[in-house]
C-alpha cells in the first residue's frame, strides 16, 4: 500500500484529505516532523483559507525547509489549494508575502471584471477541467484518464496562480471567461488549486494516479 505523509501545520483539509487518500487505496499519515518528511515516499501540502497565515504557520512550525528539501529529492509531491498557491514566488493576497519558490510565478486576484465580462468572486463550485493551448494531453500525468471539458472539479478560491512559464500549467477551467490556472506540474511536484478530496470521480483518480508515482 502507497504511505502518503500529509503535511500537518495546522492548517488544511487534513482529514478529508487522509479519507479521500485512504479511499483511493492508499495510507494516509498526518506528520509534523521533519524527520518523517525526509524519509517519506511521498508527501501531500495542503492548505485552506488565507495565504499569508498559511505560509506564516509553515515556516513558525519549522516545517518549511523540510518541505523545500522534499522537493529536491524527486520524489512526488502534490499540493492542493493554498498548498498550491504555496508552491510560488509571492502572493499579492491582503499585500505582498514571499512563498517558497518551487515554482517561478506569484499569485493574484481573480479578476471581478475584466475584458470577458464580470464573475463573482470568490469562484465556487464545479468547473470542467481543460487542457491548455500549448499541451498535448495529460497522458503520464496526475490527470491521466481524465476527460477535457467532462472531467470536473470543485473549486473555492478568490486567487490564481500565475505561473512565469506556460508550460508549467498542467490544467484550466474557465470561469467566466478567465482562465482559471487548475493545475500545475513541475518535475516531481504536481499541485491543484481544485480540491480533489471533494471532487468525487474525477478527483478520486487524480489521487489514484499520485499514490501510483
Amino acid at each position: 500500500m502507497s504511505v502518503v505523509h500529509i503535511v500537518d501545520y495546522g492548517i488544511g483539509n487534513l482529514y478529508s484529505v487522509s479519507r479521500a487518500i485512504e479511499k483511493a487505496g492508499g495510507e494516509a499519515r498526518l506528520t509534523s516532523d521533519a524527520g518523517e518528511i525526509a524519509r517519506a515516499d511521498r508527501i501531500l501540502l495542503p492548505g485552506v483559507g488565507a495565504y499569508e497565515p498559511c505560509i506564516s504557520t509553515l515556516r513558525q512550525t519549522g516545517l518549511a525547509d523540510p518541505v523545500l528539501e522534499f522537493a529536491a529529492t524527486g520524489r512526488p509531491f502534490l499540493g492542493i489549494c493554498v498548498g498550491m498557491q504555496l508552491l510560488f514566488d509571492y502572493s499579492l493576497e491582503f499585500g505582498r508575502h514571499e512563498g517558497l519558490g518551487l515554482i517561478p510565478g506569484h499569485v493574484a486576484a481573480i479578476p471581478a471584471s475584466d475584458d470577458a465580462g464580470t464573475r463573482k468572486v470568490p469562484h465556487i463550485g464545479w468547473s470542467p477541467l481543460l487542457v491548455p493551448e500549448g499541451r498535448n494531453g495529460w497522458e503520464d500525468t496526475l490527470l491521466d484518464g481524465a476527460e477535457p471539458g467532462v472531467s470536473s472539479t470543485y473549486f473555492v478560491h478568490s486567487f490564481n496562480c500565475v505561473p512565469d512559464d506556460p508550460a508549467r500549467r498542467l490544467a484550466e477551467a474557465d470561469y467566466a471567461g478567465f482562465a482559471v490556472c487548475a493545475a500545475v506540474e513541475k518535475d516531481n511536484i504536481t499541485a491543484f488549486q481544485c480540491h480533489p478530496e471533494k471532487s468525487g470521480p474525477a478527483g478520486l483518480r487524480i489521487l489514484e494516479n499520485f499514490l501510483r508515482k
